[in-house]
């Protein structure tokens, strides 16, 4: 297996990217105090050059991102709030971090297989304030993710960009509803009503795909609220969508196939999540064809333990909804895979639930599913089979951080 290497860059102000890629090799954040607003500026000094921003040796540590005691004038999450839809599907700025996450696995009438991810994140430079009269000014950094893998075809590519809000480069907005970096969209209707549409164009791949829910948004956590750390605030408010039936077109190498398959969306937003001691997570979204839908992260410590606000969800057929904490599952991990970073993932998970009478083992479609991206972390699309029969009983995406060192 084989991947395409990768074209990380950002353009800044519709000027052609500049071979500057020392802009954001500088000092990693120092402390988790400094983290988030150190990366974000060390990301807006790359786009302020006009410059190609490639990833520091390593990559951008996810827990200081994360982390941190940077916080004033922002909103914390500390107790469960009340959600309301199709309105929180809009943006959140009180809050530093927040993304819209798009995975799933889709198939071409010819029977090849896909699986996708989309994201697009928005990280506050400042908290909110008097509107700036520059329109050069900026308040927001956004960064989107995008990735193709050809599960057959044993073919995995990645995308990343970076924009402020200023000039109409990137943002989000309610009537209608869309979320913009570039000429990467996700649009819909006013408010954020369904169906929306994601439109994806790069060198290497396009996407264009029209997304309807099957499931009603489900709460993670305590009523929305997840706690990721023991600290107070130190939390997301997060919900899913964990089935929407996806149709439309993916093109590779010049050639549209009609895809249909089915998408999962995650939605959080929070000013600090991980605490000290953390140094990554281990995150699943699976959808089973029992009906069940299973959302489960094991947050790792630095001494590699799993931290006690681990946790997950299981959603059965008919929508029950069965929260899970540490101790509701074990995870296993049954096989590694060496990335070229010289990074070990473990890419084949055993995932038992026994008060659920759930066993199952997690096995990635593709070894090479890893993104050299800013962040680095590993990012892809997944079978669900049963240990005992082998046979396949659900498919979906697995997201490990913090295994880069």
């Amino acid at each position: 297996m084989h991947r395409e290497k990768d074209a990380i860059g950002t353009r800044m102000l519709g000027t052609p990217r500049s071979a500057c890629s020392g802009a954001l090799a500088g000092a990693l954040p120092a402390t988790a105090a400094q983290g988030a607003l150190r990366a974000a500026g060390l990301l807006l000094a790359a786009l302020l050059a006009g410059c190609e921003a490639r990833p520091p040796a390593g990559g951008l540590d996810v827990a200081s991102a994360l982390g941190g005691e940077a916080t004033a004038g922002f909103a914390r999450a500390r107790e469960p709030r009340q959600f309301r839809f199709p309105e929180d599907h809009n943006a959140h700025p009180d809050f530093r971090n927040e993304w819209w996450y798009f995975t799933g696995q889709l198939a071409a009438e010819s029977g090849e297989r896909f699986g996708y991810q989309v994201t697009f994140f928005r990280v506050a430079l400042a908290p909110p304030g008097p509107e700036r009269p520059s329109a050069w000014a900026a308040r927001q950094l956004w960064m989107a993710h995008v990735a193709i893998t050809a599960i057959d075809g044993g073919r995995h590519w990645h995308r990343e960009r970076f924009a402020r809000d200023a000039l109409g480069l990137a943002g989000q907005q309610v009537q209608p509803f869309r979320v913009w970096l570039e000429d990467w969209t996700l649009s819909g209707g006013d408010g954020g009503r369904f169906p929306w549409q994601l439109a994806i164009e790069t060198d290497a791949f396009e996407l264009a795909l029209s997304l309807e829910p099957l499931r009603a948004p489900v709460l993670q956590g305590d009523g929305g609220l997840s706690q990721k750390s023991a600290e107070p605030g130190n939390a997301s408010y997060y919900y899913s969508i964990t089935r929407l039936a996806t149709r439309g077109t993916i093109t590779v190498a010049g050639e549209a196939k009609t895809v249909t398959g089915q998408s999962w969306l995650d939605r959080e937003w929070s000013t600090s999540a991980l605490g000290d001691g953390q140094a990554g997570w281990d995150w699943f979204s699976l959808q089973l064809d029992s009906g069940a839908d299973l959302m489960l992260y094991q947050l790792r410590r630095k001494d590699g333990s799993s931290d006690p606000h681990s946790g997950g969800l299981l959603l059965t057929g008919d929508n029950r909804r069965r929260p899970l904490g540490v101790r509701d599952f074990r995870l296993q991990p049954l096989r590694w895979w060496r990335a070229e970073s010289g990074a070990r993932y473990p890419v084949a998970w055993g995932v038992e639930l026994p008060a659920a009478g759930l066993a199952l083992e997690v096995e990635a479609l593709l070894d090479d599913q890893a993104m050299a991206t800013a962040v680095r972390y590993w990012e892809g699309a997944v079978e669900v089979r049963d240990p005992d029969s082998g046979e396949i009983v659900g498919r979906g995406y697995l997201e490990m951080t913090g295994y880069e060192r």
